[in-house]
């Protein structure tokens, strides 16, 4: 039986944690929220990832959908 390496975590967790290990600083005012989360909302067809800079409110999307051609 093989174990699953990414602790039982689905894609969409996985990417998230990405963002938030490689992508917190704000391109705007180049503030590093080291302790960030990004934020993941879905409709059915689309998930959005989003992270809100606590110095200057600039809001950063992901936008990825899924299924389709």
């Amino acid at each position: 039986m093989s174990r699953s390496t990414n602790g039982g975590r689905s894609p969409f967790e996985r990417l998230r944690s990405r963002f938030e290990e490689t992508d917190l600083v704000c391109p705007k005012c180049r503030y590093d929220d080291a302790d960030g989360r990004w934020l993941a909302e879905t409709t059915g067809d689309r998930i959005q990832y989003r992270h809100l800079c606590p110095s200057c409110g600039y809001v950063r999307r992901r936008t990825f959908r899924l299924g389709g051609e």
